[in-house]
């Protein structure tokens, strides 16, 4: 299996991809994930990319739970 953000994946890199994450303001870890934050894309650290597509996917499913109450409300009326 792959290991892309690992050693020889991020040596090309700049600082070999370590810098201040934007979305957690922590130095010195790696900036390998590319999210958008704000309607830019940025590259985020490891704990901030899981914790973006955690909030995505708990929206998702609200919004999948909101549609679906709402027709079934519509069907009953």
């Amino acid at each position: 299996m792959s290991k892309n953000h690992r050693g020889s994946g991020i040596r090309n890199l700049p600082l070999h991809g370590r810098g201040e994450c934007p979305v957690c303001k922590r130095t010195g870890v790696k900036i390998l994930y590319e999210q958008t934050v704000d309607g830019q894309t940025v590259k985020v650290c490891k704990i901030c990319n899981a914790k973006l597509k955690h909030e995505a996917k708990k929206a998702a499913a609200a919004a999948a739970a909101t549609a679906s109450t709402a027709t079934a409300e519509a069907a009953a009326e």
